[in-house]
């Protein structure tokens, strides 16, 4: 059986890869996983897709939830054609406004799980599957007021990178997703939730989860490692290749408080 497997599949980018992913031919099932299962009952009814949508409500913080995604894969053998980790959050603030347990969640949900998700995948992948990690163009760079956040898509950034060489020689594209701001998702919301919602102020030129989403996808069928899905992000990359860190940090207090 071949599949697709889709962590934050409930909303924002996952939601929308699993709409792009439902026009896959080649595919018989797409895992829809996230938390709130009553959203991906609602996708899953909504989406056209001659595959079978399949909701998995898991908390992918959760070991529990992390076996219990293993033991499905042992039981049914499938073969994994598409593997998207998309659930992730930030939070906007310095640590102690933003609490020990925001950044704990933040390190675990963006790096320890798209790493677990994507090592308990790998037995499953096959010549021409993908692997896309959604990371961010924070990855980068340090960021003031997003320190944590963009910490933890640095570790996603790198892994990502290790990977894709490590599997090449299987024919396997691992492809490390890096969008600027993505206006039409709840990420902006939830971040700016904290003591310091104005940490960051505001979010020029963001992109659309449409076009982030389809880009992605061209890149990773070219065998891209590494993506960055519209102008300011590749813009940025290539910034944070000539210009020394520290400089960049600078500026980017200074911009975020415009």
């Amino acid at each position: 059986m071949k599949i697709a497997v889709i962590t934050g599949a409930s909303s924002g980018l996952g939601a929308e890869f699993v709409r792009r992913l439902a026009a896959e031919k080649e595919l018989e099932e797409i895992w829809l996983i996230a938390r709130r299962e009553e959203r991906l009952k609602a996708l899953a009814a909504e989406t056209v897709s001659a595959a079978r949508l399949r909701p998995l409500p898991l908390d992918l913080t959760q070991e529990a939830d992390l076996d219990a995604y293993a033991k499905r894969l042992q039981a049914e053998q499938p073969e994994i054609r598409w593997l998207v980790n998309a659930a992730g959050f930030g939070k906007m603030g310095t640590n102690e406004e933003i609490g020990r347990a925001a950044l704990d969640q933040m390190l675990l949900l963006n790096g320890k799980a798209a790493m677990d998700m994507t090592e308990l995948s790998m037995p499953y992948l096959t010549r021409g599957s993908h692997v896309l990690e959604i990371c961010s163009t924070a990855a980068f760079m340090p960021l003031g007021g997003l320190g944590v956040y963009s910490a933890s898509k640095a570790f996603l950034l790198s892994y990502s990178r290790t990977l894709h060489y490590e599997v090449r020689n299987r024919g396997i594209v691992v492809t490390a997703v890096c969008p600027y701001w993505v206006k039409d998702t709840e990420f902006i919301s939830v971040a700016r939730n904290t003591e310091n919602p104005a940490a960051v102020r505001h979010f020029p030129l963001a992109s659309k989860t449409r076009t982030v989403v389809s880009w992605a996808l061209t890149d990773a069928r070219l065998g891209f490692s590494v993506s960055t899905p519209g102008p300011v992000c590749t813009l940025h990359r290539l910034v944070c290749k000539l210009i020394p860190r520290d400089l960049l940090m600078l500026a980017w207090a200074g911009l975020r408080r415009l």
